[in-house]
């Protein structure tokens, strides 16, 4: 039986020796954590409010319960777009309002917790900062729900671990993202491990999505993956949806197109069904 370290003679608050019972996170009358499976869809960066009003019309039609788009962007090259920023915020909420759709998008620095969390439903912490301790520590001094994505390379005791960083600091609504870790793989942009989600799911009572756009980088295969994941046990998608990929600043190749999402969704249905869960 595997276990996670103590913490000065007790069982970690991410366990479920500590709690046995599924933790359901609530945000604006949505759940994730519930039986019925959180849909989180839109683009990767938000480059303007048109693109980002029509991708949320779109997936709110096919039954995504969260818009997510990205207004700062931890990009490989420093050259690539880096986001809108505080405008991109702006835009964000705007939408997510109008939409009645609960939003969510990422923070890199710890100096922009408050702004991020001014115009966010649920903050994003993403893979490269998994291992932010200190961004870690003030999220967790927050009120706000928090999506963890794991890190490239990390284990599952070191996300499991990152996670009780923002617990630790009286932050409850924590929930993890499994993205796809690096391998030796090249024609994936990760190698998606839902291994990861079904042990994860025994282990913590913390809810559990998965992310099918990063964790394959090919947008043929977010699907079967979505399918997959939620075959796993997990408690919901993260997939980057764009009306025009091939004109996208951030991630083209994997994004669905408005078109792809609602094939995504008939698609996952019946796999929800069959293990007793809700799509919409």
């Amino acid at each position: 039986m595997i276990k996670l370290a103590s913490r000065e003679g007790s069982e970690m608050l991410v366990s479920r020796n500590h709690q046995a019972e599924d933790s359901q996170i609530k945000v604006k009358g949505c759940i994730i954590g519930g039986n019925q499976l959180a849909v989180i869809a839109g683009p990767c960066a938000i480059e303007n409010e048109e693109i980002l009003k029509e991708t949320a019309f779109k997936v709110r039609g096919c039954g995504a319960s969260f818009l997510r788009g990205g207004a700062y962007k931890p990009r490989t090259s420093p050259y690539s777009f880096q986001g809108l920023g505080e405008e991109g915020l702006k835009i964000l909420a705007r939408v997510g309002e109008e939409m009645n759709m609960p939003v969510i998008t990422e923070v890199m620095d710890s100096d922009d917790i408050e702004l991020v969390a001014e115009y966010s439903d649920v903050i994003q912490v993403g893979a490269r900062n998994m291992h932010n301790f200190a961004l870690l520590r003030k999220l967790g001094k927050t009120d706000k729900p928090v999506v963890l994505k794991r890190g490239l390379s990390a284990t599952i005791e070191e996300w499991l671990l990152a996670a009780e960083y923002i617990l630790a600091g009286g932050n409850m609504q924590v929930i993890l993202c499994e993205r796809g870790i690096r391998s030796a793989e090249p024609w994936t942009r990760n190698t998606l491990d839902l291994s990861a989600v079904a042990l994860v799911k025994e282990l913590s009572h913390l809810p559990v999505l998965v992310d099918p756009s990063h964790a394959t980088g090919v947008r043929s295969l977010v699907t079967p993956m979505a399918k997959a994941a939620i075959a796993a046990g997990a408690d919901g998608i993260m997939v980057e949806v764009h009306p025009h990929p091939e004109k996208a600043l951030s991630d083209g190749e994997q994004s669905l197109t408005p078109r792809g999402f609602s094939q995504l969704m008939k698609a996952i249905e019946p796999v929800a069904r069959a293990i007793g869960r809700g799509v919409r």
